[in-house]
């Protein structure tokens, strides 16, 4: 089989696994264990305080259809107002941007400028790395996520390793969309979901979905962290900008 070939088939591989895979690990319950049961981790706080915040952040999100994370027509209805979301104040000498403010909205920028920047190498052990460096002692394992599992699946479908960089493969994942889950602790802990056009390029054909990611932060004092405790429940995944994102309450990010 030729180069060409090769490239060609591990394209129609990634285009079928990203619209079936990101739909399978991302929108549905975590069958692991029973519904709003938090992973195991440390606690948060106080029992009262961290079993609110584990059941803020298992409660199920909206589920979709599986064809609802493929290119779609876009709608001019909104789910509400843009979100405003600051930019980050550190930028230089930093891998992943960060400096972001005691707001819900500084929760949603940490976690889109974490997404955007682990998942451009489309490498599950690349964003378990950037991760960790953002978690906080107890936060769930990134192995748990869905997006851990969506890079993984999409290696392994294509017959790609199962790490490192691949000749001519390239991966953006582009985050426009946004929702805030819920808040607990006065503003100290906050759920936001993140939705964005995750695009994999191969000897620059495109494949694209929409993904989803629903994440459980902390204040630290200085800056937003995975937060000790429930494993966010999987968040919906839809093409941007599409009915079925407004129907899953995200709003665009400014």
């Amino acid at each position: 089989m030729t180069l060409t070939a090769i490239f060609t088939l591990i394209v129609l591989v990634v285009a079928v696994a990203a619209a079936v895979l990101i739909a399978h690990y991302l929108t549905r319950p975590d069958k692991s264990r029973p519904a709003g049961t938090p992973a195991p981790s440390a606690p948060a706080g106080p029992d009262s305080a961290a079993a609110e915040e584990n059941a803020l952040a298992a409660r199920p999100m909206v589920q979709l259809p599986a064809q609802a994370a493929q290119p779609q027509v876009m709608t001019t209805m909104t789910a509400g107002p843009d979100i405003d979301v600051p930019d980050p104040a550190i930028t230089i000498g930093q891998w992943i941007p960060g400096g972001f403010p005691e707001t819900p909205e500084g929760a949603l920028g940490q976690l889109k400028a974490l997404n955007e920047t682990a998942l451009t190498a489309a490498d599950p052990q690349v964003y378990a790395r950037a991760y960790r460096e953002l978690s906080l002692p107890g936060a769930p394992d990134p192995g748990l996520t869905g997006l851990y599992s969506l890079l993984t699946s999409l290696r392994s479908r294509a017959g790609l390793p199962a790490t490192g960089s691949v000749a001519g493969m390239s991966a953006t994942y582009e985050i426009n969309y946004g929702q805030i889950k819920g808040t607990a602790a006065d503003g100290r802990y906050v759920v936001v979901c993140v939705l964005g056009q995750f695009s994999v390029t191969v000897q620059g054909q495109v494949v694209a979905a929409g993904v989803g990611d629903c994440q459980a932060m902390r204040w630290t004092g200085s800056t937003w962290r995975m937060a000790p405790g429930a494993l966010a429940a999987p968040a919906p995944s839809a093409w941007p900008g599409s009915a079925d994102a407004v129907k899953a309450g995200y709003r665009e990010v400014r």
